[in-house]
């Protein structure tokens, strides 16, 4: 064979192999892209997203969108032609696959952490909402979950009321990691509880639990560097409210529309629009005390909320420096550190007085 046939014939084979390399060869990277925006004020898939009884509610224009992110699945396995694709367009972020599946976390786990987050973060919108309306929510500290393995199991349950720790009353759900710390491996701590079944049929009848009992657990060593005392539950907070609210939305998970889901519950809540017409979207966490935390992807829902139409994207202040770097043409963002910041500024946005809206950047 003819030196030069030889060479053409090595470099096509090898072309072809970089080729089915460039296919089918997995990479270790994960996509995340603009996903789904939701107005909170409107109807998704034949319902309405927030859906209120028991209480006088008022029609709202406008919008309030919360924001998403679509990332791909634990499984999807990305080719080295879609990473450089990926790395290459505007409105798509290339990450190690590890950054958004952890330690192996399986795309069951994934998915139920993020059904987990996006209930706890509809019941503190819930509260955040109500508290700045001045009305009244009864919340109490409750067994949040079980590790299984832990001294705990069997002993304690989900949704156990925590009503004291040797005799401390609990008061936060911090409290309860407090004064179990305070113990040494292996000694004892006593929880005083209302057991999960005894207050759900207190709740059922309207009435408060007042049955509780001791329950004896002996701590155990953590696996960290601290060494601290365990029990092995997570502490969080239930709560009863005065009338009955329902947010109606599938296929989304994560905390990140806590502060959305607050506003359109408030917009329901009180005559007028808080938007005054106007197209506003956002995102960030909230506290059960109104205080909005940041997210993941900002620049994703930026991009996302504005190709839907959004004027005004209501930013957390600690995202608000990433978010500024490249922020889409027409978008202006505003900063909140709390749900009172964003409601100061709708009025603002509503009212026409832009110039006095604290914007990022």
């Amino acid at each position: 064979m003819p030196r030069r046939t030889a060479t053409m014939l090595a470099s096509t084979l090898m072309l072809i192999a970089l080729l089915c390399a460039g296919v089918f060869i997995p990479v270790p990277y994960a996509e995340m892209s603009p996903g789904p925006t939701v107005n909170t004020l409107g109807d998704h898939a034949g319902e309405p997203v927030l859906q209120i009884s028991g209480r006088r509610t008022y029609a709202a224009s406008g919008h309030l969108n919360m924001t998403t992110v679509r990332v791909t699945s634990a499984d999807y396995r990305m080719n080295p032609v879609e990473a450089v694709y990926g790395w290459l367009a505007h409105d798509s972020k290339i990450v190690p696959h590890d950054t958004l599946y952890p330690n192996g976390k399986t795309e069951e786990q994934s998915t139920q952490e993020n059904a987990e987050e996006f209930s706890q973060s509809q019941e503190s919108a819930k509260v955040a909402a109500l508290k700045e309306l001045d009305i009244p929510v009864r919340s109490w500290v409750i067994v949040s979950t079980v590790v299984k393995g832990e001294p705990a199991e069997g002993r304690l349950h989900a949704g156990d009321v925590i009503k004291a720790v040797d005799g401390t009353t609990v008061k936060e759900p911090t409290d309860v990691a407090d004064l179990v710390t305070k113990h040494k491996p292996g000694q004892k701590v006593v929880f005083t509880v209302v057991p999960a079944k005894e207050q759900a049929a207190a709740e059922k009848a309207n009435k408060t639990a007042t049955k509780t009992e001791d329950v004896t657990i002996t701590t155990a060593v953590s696996d960290d560097s601290e060494k601290r005392a365990i029990v092995g539950i997570s502490a969080g907070t239930d709560h009863t409210f005065p009338f009955t609210i329902d947010i109606k939305l599938a296929d989304v998970g994560g905390p990140s529309a806590g502060l959305m889901f607050a506003l359109g519950i408030y917009d329901k809540l009180t005559p007028g629009d808080l938007t005054g017409g106007k197209f506003v979207a956002g995102t960030g966490t909230i506290e059960d005390d109104g205080t909005v935390g940041p997210i993941g992807g900002i620049a994703l829902k930026t991009v996302g909320a504005r190709n839907k139409g959004a004027q005004y994207f209501l930013t957390p202040a600690d995202n608000c420096s990433a978010a500024a770097k490249d922020t889409p043409g027409g978008l202006t963002l505003v900063k909140v550190k709390t749900i009172d910041d964003a409601l100061k500024a709708l009025k603002d946005i509503r009212g026409g007085n832009t110039s006095d809206l604290p914007k990022c950047g």
